[in-house]
């Protein structure tokens, strides 16, 4: 079906359900190919519903068996279905049980949504609407049905049967070939976070006792001979449940919790009620086969599943336009679990630059939409970073609007008050008011308003009155559908930076509440601050206190100040990222022109050098983090139009070249002092010398190439964790010849029986910024660790060339075509998947004439394609609107 067949599905449009569904009593026989599903389902009218109405139930690809009302079949007449629905035409008016009998055929459900097998194992994926590929049912998130799941399979194919709650009964069958397990989940939940898995897998266990004293079995399943990779997930999985209770009040409320692995998954993983389901490559882990990034993540995405018990399971959205309200929610209490484990500041950096190459791009595109849409067509469409990522920097600018104290009451409340519920925007935020006693309906906006606001900042020092008086002002760009904006609320954490660090803050404004922050709600402000000895370097948005890009012009040297005085950690890297910004984004405008581009590396290379002098060792994460320049694609959407990408990587390697051979001198001696390096540890501390020293070989292997290829293949060489190995392989794509070519080869022999290694091997040849590449995957596609139908493989060779700015966009227009052809081939297998790799078309507009005629024709060929399905279709059609 195309996209102009499918409803527009309207925000002002919802009605609750005419029927509620109390009880669903599913008995499902496991079968490669004929799984049949016996569901008997308890209903009722729902009084907020329309009196008389027909029961219409959701299908996609099913195949009707049997039907009972009852207990009595029902007459044909009585009922249509169809694959894609059933409807009783006039149902009791009163409560009633319906049974109905499905077929499904789990190998060949490709597109990984509803039950498929994959691996030998059958898994389901029911979110957004993959329920209903399962059995006919009210697949909306705020019908809330107690289930109980009898499942049934060959012991051999299937020794292992899982679903959500509580294990209630197992047995063998007559005969011993068959067994059964019957589990009962106490919790009312929607069908979206229905789960179950069946096959043959290991697992690693241990016992919790929650802070109320229930005990609590935790698992965690992978395949086979792979336990031995489970042990981090297992710990992390432990530390994220008694964070939530310390610093959330929240309880575990079953009495297992179980998290499977599996390889073929279209998400990184989905939270289902008390059966968490992950793809494999967010639980394994050990130092072999495992990044220090691959540790961050799993401990992440762990704990991101575990917290949505609360805010997604125990407290759904009433519809999918409330998807932001567990997303963005849960992503916030993700990322502050993960900076209470490690390093706040560098945690704080890392997701600002997700953010902003993410979110703050797909603000910048034809993709742009609010955090809570007013319409799609596609639900699987808007799994984005908006309401992910930006939805989280709401959650983050309300606690710093309303304060730590009434931010936690609120949230008390929200649990209290919403518990068992499927709950909208306007209740959580209605929490919030009430606790903090404030009128939140301006701050509403945020979730109203599409697109990125800027914040113009420029600053008067008087130094007879010793005053200095700040001028802000706000604007948020047009975005489709959305062409006037109303101001919003920004929450701007501030300081004043002296010569030797902050300067008192003394202001009679009421626009400052105190504690460094300033609330702009306005279209401007004028704030003036008193008795201060000097002109100050004005510090705003520290911490990132609100999504937005600020304009402050401040000279170079000012910055570098500011980089060597601030107290925030954020605002000290986000200094220098804004010199080499700057820089970058002139030179890649002009592509002639570098000298300009040389004399400011001679400046970051003297301000890094002392850096590196005096705190290099003190904390290396951050480190690590001063020296990694602004990305190539973020300086692309900060020129924002006729964007030239060669002259954009151009720049940007040149100020790389010029930095490393400014600090080249140091960085032997750097290295050395942080490679006393005990047996590999993934905590924080060890991660962050890792980071540093492998920032600094790139830097090596760019300003002396052949040193730095020399020091690349004997830490490959010599280490004994992925980490290293990757991060020389990475820096040795930075130097073409034969040795790199040779270590290519020798990194694809070391690992090939690990899959989720090999990604990491395919993506990095993928993003070698040469000529060649493109000819490069193609012949990748045809390595035996490839596969179409895999979608970490998929993520890991066509996803990277997606990413690589400078051969995605290649003048001649190959790249396009190439991502086409796979956006098109792939829709008929997994139509996600492919919807997810077209979206790398969403800042075409920005390209320089030639480009952008090239991306628009490759964009339309996939457009007309015949038989598109809709999530494709969707974006094709809203990424050319």
């Amino acid at each position: 079906m195309r996209t102009e067949d499918a409803p527009l599905i309207r925000l002002e449009d919802y009605r609750p359900s005419d029927w509620l569904i109390d009880t669903v009593d599913l008995d499902i026989s496991l079968h490669p190919t004929k799984t049949r599903v016996r569901s008997l389902l308890a209903l009722q009218p729902n009084p907020a519903g329309r009196p008389g109405a027909p029961l219409v139930l959701d299908g996609d690809e099913l195949t009707l068996k049997a039907l009972a009302l009852e207990g009595a079949p029902l007459d044909a007449a009585a009922y249509a279905a169809s694959p894609q629905g059933l409807t009783i035409h006039a149902p009791p008016q009163r409560a009633f049980t319906l049974t109905i009998d499905t077929e499904i055929d789990p190998s060949a459900n490709t597109k990984l949504m509803g039950l498929y097998r994959s691996s030998g194992v059958y898994c389901t994926q029911c979110e957004a609407d993959g329920f209903r590929r399962i059995s006919y049912f009210l697949d909306r998130p705020d019908v809330m049905s107690v289930y109980t799941v009898r499942l049934e399979a060959e012991k051999a194919q299937a020794p292992v049967l899982l679903s959500n709650g509580n294990l209630v009964a197992a047995a063998e069958l007559p005969g011993g070939e068959r067994h059964f397990a019957v589990w009962h989940d106490p919790h009312p939940k929607p069908a979206y976070l229905f789960a179950l898995v069946g096959g043959a897998l290991d697992h690693v266990r241990q016992d919790y006792v929650t802070a109320e004293g229930r005990k609590v079995e935790l698992a965690v399943y992978v395949e086979p001979g792979k336990a031995g990779r489970a042990g981090w997930a297992l710990d992390s999985l432990e530390r994220c449940m008694r964070w939530d209770e310390r610093v959330f009040g929240r309880n575990y409320d079953l009495d297992v919790f179980n998290v499977v692995a599996v390889s073929d998954f279209n998400m990184g993983a989905m939270e289902n009620k008390g059966l968490n389901i992950f793809n494999d490559k967010y639980v394994l882990a050990d130092p072999q086969t495992a990044t220090d990034g691959d540790y961050a993540s799993i401990e992440a995405i762990i704990a991101h599943e575990y917290f949505h018990n609360w805010t997604g399971n125990r407290i759904t959205c009433r519809d999918w336009f409330q998807l932001c309200l567990k997303e963005g929610l849960t992503v916030f209490r993700d990322q502050e679990f993960s900076s209470d484990e490690r390093s706040r500041p560098v945690k704080r950096i890392a997701d600002v630059r997700m953010l902003r190459s993410t979110q703050f791009s797909e603000d910048a595109g034809p993709l742009a939409h609010p955090v809570r849409p007013r319409a799609y067509k596609e639900i699987n469409n808007f799994y984005t970073p908006t309401v992910y990522e930006k939805g989280a920097e709401i959650i983050r600018m309300l606690k710093a609007l309303i304060g730590d104290g009434a931010f936690k009451r609120g949230m008390d409340l929200y649990f209290e008050r919403c518990d068992g519920t499927a709950a909208t925007i306007e209740d959580f935020l209605a929490c919030f008011s009430e606790a903090s006693g404030r009128d939140l309906s301006h701050f509403a906006r945020w979730y109203e308003q599409a697109g990125t606001p800027t914040l113009v900042a420029s600053g008067q020092y008087d130094g007879a009155a010793k005053r200095y008086t700040l001028e802000l002002a706000q604007s948020t760009p047009p975005t489709p559908g959305q062409s006037e904006k109303e101001p919003m609320v920004l929450p701007i954490r501030l300081g004043l930076v002296g010569s030797q660090g902050d300067l008192p803050l003394k202001t009679g404004s009421r626009a400052y509440s105190g504690d460094g922050l300033v609330i702009l709600d306005r279209a401007s402000l004028s704030i003036t601050f008193e008795d201060l000895p000097e002109a100050p370097i004005p510090s705003l948005l520290r911490e990132f206190s609100a999504p937005a890009r600020l304009e402050l012009d401040l000279s170079d040297g000012e910055l570098i100040r500011q980089f060597a005085q601030d107290s925030d950690s954020f605002n000290r890297w986000q200094a220098l990222q804004s010199v080499a910004t700057r820089a970058l984004t002139t030179a890649g405008r002009a592509k002639a022109e570098r000298s300009a581009l040389l004399v400011t590396a001679r400046a970051l290379g003297e301000a890094l050098d002392t850096f590196l002098r005096r705190d290099g060792l003190a904390d290396p994460a951050f480190a690590a983090q001063v020296l990694r320049l602004p990305a190539p694609a973020d300086i692309a959407r900060e020129i924002g139009r006729d964007v030239d990408p060669d002259a954009v990587f151009g720049a940007h390697r040149a100020l790389s070249v010029a930095i490393g051979a400014a600090l080249l001198p140091r960085l032997p001696g750097l290295r050395d002092a942080l490679s006393s390096q005990r047996t590999f540890s993934p905590d924080a501390a060890s991660a962050g010398r890792r980071a540093l020293r492998n920032e600094l070989l790139g830097l090596m292997a760019l300003a002396a190439p052949a040193e730095g290829a020399a020091l690349c293949e004997a830490q490959f060489a010599s280490a004994d964790n992925l980490t290293d190995r990757l991060a020389a392989l990475a820096a040795m794509t930075l130097v073409p010849g034969a040795a790199r070519e040779a270590l290519i080869g020798r990194f694809a022999e070391l690992y090939s029986g690990e899959p989720l290694v090999l990604d990491k091997w395919l993506m990095a040849q993928a993003l070698i910024p040469e000529s060649g590449t493109l000819e490069r995957v193609k012949r990748l596609m045809q390595h035996p660790a490839f596969s179409l139908g895999n979608p970490n493989r998929v993520r890991g060779l066509i996803g990277g060339f997606a990413a690589n700015l400078t051969q995605f966009n290649r003048l001649d227009g190959a790249g396009y075509g190439f991502i086409a052809d796979i956006v098109v081939a792939l829709d008929r297998a997994n139509p996600q998947v492919a919807s997810r790799l077209l979206g790398s078309f969403k800042s075409w507009r920005m390209l320089e004439p030639v480009r952008r005629r090239l991306a628009q024709d490759a964009l339309g060929l996939v457009a007309r394609t015949p038989g598109l399905s809709r999530d494709v279709s969707d974006i094709a059609e809203r990424t050319l609107a």
